[in-house]
């Protein structure tokens, strides 16, 4: 058979079944029994057919892409995200449009303007807390979007989102059972939601501690530069506390960093958690104390939920919010202070 001849046809009688069940399968639709799909995607690759995009398109409108858009791209919290979202497209030949606004409003709303027609769903996370309406304004109305992380007052698209205020009480008490009374924190930027709801969680911990526990707040950005900037700033104030317990991952490293500069031993001389647990976290020394959020999960069944909306098989509300809540993980980075 002539190869440039193929047509979807041809691999419906090859594999002896109907041009629809053709599409269905190639498509990644559900409603395949497997055995079927195996065989058409086995007959499909030895005639070499490629179904042609832009025809593929016009039939069924549909683009078979699913934009994400992120506040950035950088880091292992994006990485991760990422290889989620990213596995379940391409166990669906889904496409990802990706685009990343770099924390900046406009052209956030610039990239959720340019995914309209260009897409058949959208994943977004936008972390600003003053603002959420400035989201509202910008998504592309009637087109399939889950949320991620995003606070949205009054929204009715699904969100799936990490109990950061939960997480943080959890890695204050652990902090406090340990003996630990002196304990700065090193927050998120001031807009960001999941930085507040750490921040909120801290607070709330020593709060419901009582009086026998102090708090020290630091500024950070959630990168290594900032917990290193913090961890200095720590060290140029002659005390340490007994425990320094960072909104996430990279700035506790960068804070280490600063305290390995300076001869400071971890947790000999003080304790040190973050919050995520990405995978660098068991790999320095010591290992990383941290609240273990399963990253890949999160952008597994944020994707998984959006082909839902897309396909119509949804059985959720509109508006429903699932929630994943941290886990404690304790490593070398975090014991009990001497002499208590």
């Amino acid at each position: 058979m002539n190869k440039a001849a193929i047509t979807i046809k041809d691999v419906a009688r090859e594999a002896k079944v109907s041009v629809a069940t053709v599409s269905r399968a190639l498509n990644g639709h559900e409603n395949v029994a497997e055995p079927v799909r195996q065989l058409v995607l086995e007959v499909a690759a030895r005639l070499r057919y490629t179904p042609h995009a832009a025809a593929r398109s016009l039939s069924s409108r549909r683009t078979n892409t699913v934009g994400v858009v992120l506040p950035d791209l950088y880091g292992e919290f994006f990485s991760e995200l990422m290889r989620g979202i990213d596995n379940v497209a391409r166990s669906r030949r889904q496409h990802l449009l990706v685009s990343s606004y770099h924390g900046d409003q406009e052209q956030q709303g610039a990239a959720l303007r340019a995914m309209r027609g260009r897409v058949d769903g959208l994943l977004v996370l936008s972390p600003y807390a003053e603002s959420p309406g400035f989201l509202t304004d910008n998504l592309p109305q009637a087109l399939p979007t889950v949320l991620i992380n995003t606070y949205l007052p009054g929204q009715d698209h699904p969100v799936l989102s990490i109990d950061d205020h939960a997480g943080a009480m959890a890695m204050t008490r652990h902090l406090l059972d340990a003996g630990h009374r002196r304990i700065a924190f090193i927050s998120g930027p001031d807009l960001n939601f999941d930085a507040r709801e750490r921040l909120r969680g801290f607070r709330d911990a020593l709060a419901a501690f009582g009086s026998g526990a102090e708090g020290i707040e630091l500024p950070g950005d959630f990168d290594e530069a900032s917990g290193h900037r913090a961890g200095q700033e720590l060290l140029a104030a002659g005390t340490l506390p007994d425990a320094v317990f960072a909104a996430n991952d990279m700035m506790a490293l960068g804070c280490l960093y600063a305290f390995a500069q300076a001869g400071v031993h971890v947790p000999t001389d003080v304790a040190l958690a973050g919050f995520d647990d990405i995978p660098l976290a068991r790999f320095v020394h010591p290992s990383l104390t941290t609240m273990q959020v399963s990253i890949a999960e999160l952008g597994d069944r944020a994707m998984s939920r959006l082909l839902q909306l897309m396909d119509g098989t949804s059985t959720e509300g509109a508006g429903d919010k699932q929630t994943l809540v941290p886990r404690l993980i304790v490593r070398d980075s975090t014991t009990p202070p001497s002499g208590h």
